[in-house]
């Protein structure tokens, strides 16, 4: 059921492309786009809408994006996502999602725009129009998510960069001497929470029986991916057996269908090698900025 609410219109002059000679900068060739006529208006709505509104155009997006997308699973979270058809000449051409809830309840964030293609002419406009109307005090985005992350260099300021992005690029053959991969178990547990390892996690690697380290695969994103996570003990670090572990966790996540996926900080710089080491290959960041 659609929601009412929220809902405005916003009239803006559009110009069309300006004349080769104005782009080249030739005299006598007027920059005032007026007196070269007025085109077209444009008149953007702006409604909140429930997110089965957006659902046939989110569906262009995530196969437009075509990787993992790290917010995706916000939308299905209850009361965590506001979303906002974005609409002209009573067509719905885009949308924009804002997060609400969680480690965004104090600063609701964008982070989700999107236009069809059609309409990219009037992409700032849109945008425009979407700030007008959610109220958004930051932007998060992945840089592999080209529309969003002009948006962000656009309007926000203090961007940093939070995360690296990895997706799967290289099969590898990494098998340090002693070390094996298998499911944990339910006797697993008291040793693993002894390690201040993920007592849940499915899969951990031994070294000569003992437990050097525990990891999995989270599936509520986007599928198919999934996203790889791990921790080795400290007494066990800096012996190969991260990047072993997450070697063995990509194949059981191809083996199911899915494709690999991982992220780090910026500044965790252990974290990149292993990852590196293991056949990720960087294809982003998760970048954020204030409004």
């Amino acid at each position: 059921m659609t929601e009412n609410v929220n809902e405005a219109t916003f009239l803006y002059p559009w110009f069309g492309e300006p004349s080769m000679a104005h782009a080249k900068g030739q005299k006598g060739v007027s920059c005032n786009p007026y007196q070269r006529g007025l085109r077209e208006t444009m008149t953007i709505q702006v409604r909140a809408c429930a997110l089965s509104d957006v659902a046939a155009i989110r569906d262009q997006y995530r196969n437009e994006m075509n990787c993992q997308i790290v917010h995706d699973s916000i939308h299905a979270r209850a009361g965590w996502s506001k979303e906002y058809l974005l609409e002209m000449k009573g067509n719905a051409v885009g949308y924009g999602s804002l997060a609400v809830a969680g480690p965004w309840t104090e600063t609701h964030t964008l982070y989700e725009f999107y236009v069809i293609e059609e309409r990219r002419q009037q992409l700032f406009a849109l945008f425009e129009a979407l700030l007008a109307n959610c109220n958004a005090l930051k932007i998060e985005t992945q840089t592999n998510d080209a529309l969003l992350t002009v948006m962000l260099n656009t309007y926000a300021r203090n961007i940093q960069a939070e995360a690296i992005l990895f997706r799967d690029g290289f099969e590898t053959a990494l098998q340090p001497q002693g070390a094996s991969f298998r499911a944990r178990t339910a006797k697993d547990v008291e040793q693993l929470k002894a390690l201040e390892l993920d007592d849940g996690a499915g899969w951990v690697v031994t070294w000569n029986g003992e437990i050097a380290g525990a990891g999995g695969v989270l599936y509520h994103y986007n599928r198919p991916y999934g996203d790889v996570y791990m921790k080795i003990a400290e007494s066990f670090r800096r012996k190969g057996f991260g990047a072993y572990l997450v070697q063995e966790l990509k194949r059981e996540c191809r083996d199911s269908g899915s494709a690999p996926a991982a992220r780090c900080n910026v500044r965790n710089e252990a974290s990149r090698k292993t990852l590196q080491k293991a056949g990720f290959v960087p294809c982003g960041n998760l970048v954020s900025g204030e409004l």
